[in-house]
């Protein structure tokens, strides 16, 4: 397709950058978007998985998970430094609520340019997609795909960040960037133990070392025990699309009642941090994937269809 070409430029000049420059941070890790995005693609239907394959690059080989770092990757670019505002929410200190209207900003003051209004704005992009039938793709459909592309890989990506609790934290703290510790004896900070040591530590734990068994053991859970629940995630109460504005509302009250309680700066985190908090990253990488999934759906696929029936 048009943008492949260019897309996949554009990753490898981020790898590149990315490898150079030591201590950078990224949202949920890799292994969560990736965990989140795998997660998801198991539970599309097969007119959105087919959308979805029409819409990644060819190197990509069908793979969403694949490029569900994308955003992170690209992000450090001067053209894309603009985009850095839309992975995150930042919320008053300690009130521990979250407000569309207050919240949704850059540091800059622009309204809307914050995670639930980059929800909002891709699912409104990806609405415009139509499957063109293969003998009449034009330079104008190529365009079109390259923009929706971009959008799908964003809107992956974000909805991961957004059930990052810490990705909707405190102002002053920067979502816990600035609060430093240690992690058992190693020094971080609070924002880096969510987005990657939780998942670390629980590979090395209980799964072999392997990111695929633990996104298997979290499907399972979904599939097997959180099947009641796993539907009430996938939901929007209004009929909406996406409803990021409840991913945020809880994003905060987890941060609040698990993240940052305990964690304050110079403390050091144990087992006793971990081992209570786990079940908190596992389910929000659950409820992660099968909202992306139900949003997918509802975009390409049959949006009738409950989101656990195939």
């Amino acid at each position: 397709m048009a943008g492949a070409k260019f897309l996949a430029l554009l990753a490898l000049v981020a790898f590149v950058f990315v490898a150079l420059v030591p201590g950078t941070v990224v949202a949920w890790g890799a292994d969560g978007h990736h965990s989140t995005c795998l997660l998801a693609e198991s539970m599309l239907e097969p007119a959105t998985v087919k959308a979805v394959r029409s819409l990644l690059p060819e190197y990509a080989n069908g793979s969403l998970a694949s490029l569900c770092t994308w955003p992170d990757d690209i992000k450090w670019m001067y053209k894309w430094h603009w985009t850095h505002a839309i992975h995150y929410i930042d919320t008053p200190d300690f009130l521990c609520r979250y407000n569309y209207d207050r919240d949704c900003h850059d540091a800059d003051g622009r309204q809307d340019y914050c995670a639930s209004g980059a929800i909002n704005n891709y699912t409104s992009q990806l609405t415009k997609f139509e499957l063109p039938p293969p003998n009449l793709i034009t330079t104008k459909v190529r365009e079109t795909q390259y923009n929706l592309t971009e959008a799908l890989l964003f809107l992956a990506h974000i909805v991961g960040d957004i059930h990052q609790p810490l990705h909707v934290g405190f102002t002053n703290d920067a979502g816990g960037n600035t609060i430093i510790l240690h992690w058992y004896r190693r020094k971080a900070n609070l924002h880096h133990v969510w987005d990657n040591e939780f998942i670390n530590r629980a590979k090395d734990l209980y799964y072999n070392g392997s990111l695929a068994i633990m996104t298997t053991a979290i499907l399972n859970n979904i599939t097997d025990n959180w099947v009641g629940e796993a539907k009430l995630w996938s939901e929007c109460s209004d009929g909406a699309i996406a409803c990021p504005d409840v991913y945020a509302t809880e994003s905060i009250r987890l941060a609040c009642q698990y993240a940052y309680r305990n964690a304050t700066p110079g403390s050091t985190l144990g087992d006793d941090y971990f081992l209570s908090r786990l079940p908190i990253v596992e389910a929000r990488l659950a409820q992660g994937g099968v909202r992306l999934a139900a949003i997918l759906n509802r975009l390409f696929g049959n949006s009738s269809q409950p989101i656990l029936s195939h």
